[in-house]
């Protein structure tokens, strides 16, 4: 964690302290301190409990119910004999696996090999241990089964030639390949409803079939059928918690411990069964759903809370009038909270999966102060409280987010960017009035807009609690060109990937050479899309999450699972990367090679295949005296223009067979980093293997005229068009600090969101400090930096994502 020197006026980060004491001794009381101090001393580590009892309830079961009621089946299965943990001080339980840091498998999507096992144990960075027993289990238990039932297993065989050649050239990743469908988001009804009530309103849907008119009631049955039996397996889980603090009680020496337990249990006794009906059971509610959600199925955004401030706010008012609990009481729960979400890393990846992903963080985001359903704003106390939470705990996880909107409080604008400023990446700061024209503008009713308005994930935005939002990879947009450039053959791989669309030193002006990226794109994308079709249609039929359908409105209306289009609202997003690097590779060829004349294309061919080497005269061009996007340079903007309209020409509105609609997003996680790795160097200087910029930043050392130039850039893409688009700045802690750092940083963000950008995040620390925490690990343990979406320890990062941090801009005032 960055440590920062604060009074009145002045904010300056400094070296992080190598002593455990930074890491661990955060948190309001000694109770908050300790579970902390376990949490992030925890070594993550593979628990297969999980896989085990999903082998036995298929083993069990599988064959003689339908999918909808094998996969309830086994849900309550699980839920009857996983293991739990309890640690001393609990206020908020509930892990996935059977203790903190233990990361469930899934092996009905990705049934690990044994070399998986041991390149997971194995791993310097994001590594997961793995007992003798571990591997014993999966070797003798696990591959018999699901090796080649596995989903991962069944969409290798079904997908065509042409769809893995281009995955392997890395011209996109898929999601689905270990990991289902599911960033989602909740909405209040969590808080409403308790699972025995989502039970009776099941029951009433099946009782309401009419097999005489509805030829898929039958079909409806066994989804709901499913359903009831997870809200079934939801329900024991409390009880099973309640049961066992009640039985540690009976035999506790420590009789305030022993008080604990038996109040833990009473609020078990309530949630999940009934709705809560106080601040702790409210929280409770939502993290036994979160448990039970991310248990059905690795949908890796971990189900996010939404509003979270919103959805509490009202039992935190009751319970504060009723004298049951204070503000601190408030703030310990919370801290709790925030203690069990650092409990769960990412379940393990393996292959183009991890270096797309390369974290533990599991991508659920807290968003604060977002508008109300009336168009209020949102801001309440607990908005003030959950920023607090977030400054003090300083946690990987959850990902935190501030919305921000024209009534927006300056007080809470200006209390999230002195936290920001203290450099380790949290919040990150979104436009709820763009938010919610992007909603508008993707079909969503005005209503279920302001009540959702908010991102899940890195900083895609959904529909809280009424979207199916499925991501389905990311695609590497300069790569496209570089295949155009190699008639396209792919040196990455040696293989003839895509089309031969003739040779680029016979174009006769920039408008052909345009055409030509523009024709492989749309090949690149149609066999994406293919591809995205066969493995939604994989889970439409095999892979139901019931849990998921029964708190996602209209599943349980519709009798339609959630992964089949029950969902009121179904969409399909493609994670597009690079789009700086392309278009200042586009302005390379129209200004020097066709307008200016300065090299002939065969030259700059000739110089991208030699990394530049040799052609220092050449690269000083296209590197310095060329139009870059980030310079709010209109010659640059509209070429980036003309490519987010390409993408939106030929991704958005694709339908799928579940009925969703196909959207674009600007977001890469660590993927531009696997993607920069593939390709040979670019026309616009970017040197092979270098990583491609993040989101819709610019490329690294390419926006030179400062902070506004950059916003002004950015917002000549139509962003409310997209499903999300990444912004990340950095600045040194001297160029933001005292009250005039604060004034800027808030400026910029009100004038960024009233272009409407959609999201900004800062990392603030020089490059100084980065590149000695390279040199020196050991004296760094506790720094954290922004990546993309997210942040993570810079210890935790590779080489290459590092050196990608350290080359961004430095920006000033």
């Amino acid at each position: 964690m960055a440590v920062t020197k604060t009074n009145s006026s002045v904010a300056v980060a400094v070296k992080p302290r190598s002593d455990k004491a930074e890491r661990t001794r955060r948190g309001s009381t000694e109770r908050i301190r300790r579970l902390r101090q376990i949490s992030v001393q925890s070594k993550p580590c593979i628990s297969m409990e999980r896989a085990v009892l999903l082998t036995e309830a298929y083993k069990k079961y599988e064959g003689s119910v339908s999918v909808p009621v094998l996969r309830g089946l086994a849900f309550l299965y699980i839920m009857e004999h996983r293991t739990l943990y309890l640690e001393k001080g609990s206020i908020i339980v509930g892990e996935k696996g059977h203790k903190p840091s233990a990361a469930p498998t899934f092996p009905e999507l990705c049934c690990h090999t044994m070399q998986d096992f041991d390149n997971m144990n194995d791993r310097k960075k994001v590594f997961f241990k793995v007992s003798e027993e571990d591997k014993r289990i999966q070797r003798e238990v696990i591959i018999p089964y699901w090796k080649d039932r596995s989903m991962m297993s069944k969409i290798n065989k079904l997908l065509p030639d042409e769809w893995h050649k281009l995955f392997d050239a890395g011209l996109y990743t898929e999601f689905l390949m270990q990991r289902g469908p599911g960033h989602t988001v909740a909405d209040g009804k969590i808080y409403k409803k308790g699972y025995a009530d989502f039970i009776d309103d099941i029951q009433k849907q099946i009782d309401s079939l009419d097999y005489n008119n509805d030829l898929e009631a039958l079909h409806k049955r066994d989804e709901l059928e499913g359903m009831k039996l997870v809200c079934e397996g939801m329900i024991r889980m409390g009880e099973r918690y309640a049961a066992q603090a009640r039985e540690m009680a009976q035999t506790e020496q420590d009789p305030q411990w022993k008080k604990e337990l038996l109040e833990l249990a009473e609020v078990c006794d309530v949630v999940p069964k009934y709705a809560p009906k106080t601040f702790r059971q409210a929280v409770q509610m939502y993290w036994f759903t979160h448990i039970g959600v991310t248990v059905e199925m690795n949908n890796w955004d971990a189900y996010s809370p939404g509003k979270l401030d919103q959805h509490l706010e009202p039992f935190y008012k009751k319970d504060i009038e009723e004298g049951r609990i204070t503000r601190d009481d408030a703030r310990e729960i919370l801290e709790s909270l925030w203690i069990q979400f650092n409990n769960q890393p990412a379940p393990p990846k393996v292959g183009i999966t991890l270096k797309e992903s390369a974290t533990y963080t599991d991508f659920c985001n807290i968003n604060t102060g977002a508008l109300r359903r009336d168009g209020t704003t949102g801001v309440s106390d607990v908005s003030y409280l959950i920023l607090e939470v977030m400054d003090e705990m300083k946690l990987l996880q959850p990902s935190s987010n501030v919305q921000i909107s024209k009534k927006t409080p300056e007080k809470f604008l200006r209390e999230a960017v002195k936290i920001s400023r203290k450099g380790w990446g949290q919040p990150a700061f979104y436009n709820s009035d763009a938010i919610i024209q992007e909603l508008l503008f993707l079909g969503k009713t005005l209503d279920d807009a302001r009540e959702s308005g908010i991102a899940s994930g890195c900083v895609e935005t959904v529909t809280a609690g009424k979207e199916a939002y499925v991501l389905t990879g990311y695609l590497n947009i300069p790569k496209v060109f570089e295949l155009v450039m190699n008639r396209g053959f792919d040196s990455y791989t040696g293989k003839q990937v895509a089309l031969d669309l003739g040779d680029l030193r016979e174009c006769n002006s920039y408008e052909e050479v345009y055409r030509a990226f523009y024709k492989q794109l749309k090949y690149v994308v149609d066999v994406k899309i293919a591809g995205n079709n066969v493995i939604e249609r994989m889970y439409m039929e095999n892979m139901p999450v019931p849990l998921l359908s029964v708190i996602t409105d209209d599943c349980i209306k519709s009798g339609k699972d959630y992964n089949e289009g029950g969902a009121r609202y179904n969409t399909s997003y493609i994670q597009c990367v690079g789009i700086a690097t392309i278009t200042d590779t586009l302005a390379v060829i129209k200004k020097d090679v066709f307008e200016d004349h300065k090299f002939s294309m065969d030259e700059l061919l000739k110089a991208c295949k030699a990394d530049f080497k040799g052609y220092d005269d050449l690269f000083d061009i296209v590197y310095n005296k060329t139009p870059k996007y980030g310079n709010d340079d209109d010659y640059a903007d509209s070429i980036l223009k003309n490519v987010a309209n390409a993408l939106q020409q030929v991704i958005a509105g694709r339908t799928t067979p579940k009925g969703s609609k196909t959207v674009v997003e600007f977001l890469p996680t660590t993927c531009h980093v696997y993607f920069g790795q593939v390709m040979e160097a670019s026309p616009n200087g970017r040197h092979a293997g270098i990583p491609l910029p993040d989101g819709i930043s610019p490329e690294k050392g390419a926006d030179r005229n400062g902070p506004t130039a950059v916003i002004k850039s950015c917002s000549k893409i139509d962003q409310l068009k997209t499903g999300g688009a990444l912004l990340n700045q950095k600045f040194t802690p001297t160029s933001i600090a005292g009250e005039k750092g604060i004034d800027n940083v808030a400026a910029l963000i009100r004038s960024y969101f009233a272009l409407d950008g959609h999201h900004i995040q800062f990392n603030v620390i020089d490059k100084e400090t980065l590149l000695d925490a390279q040199k020196h690990p050991e004296e760094y343990e506790n720094l954290i930096v922004r990546v993309a979406g997210y942040s993570d320890y810079f210890n935790n990062l590779d080489r290459a994502l590092q050196d990608e941090i350290i080359s961004r801009t430095e920006q000033s005032f």
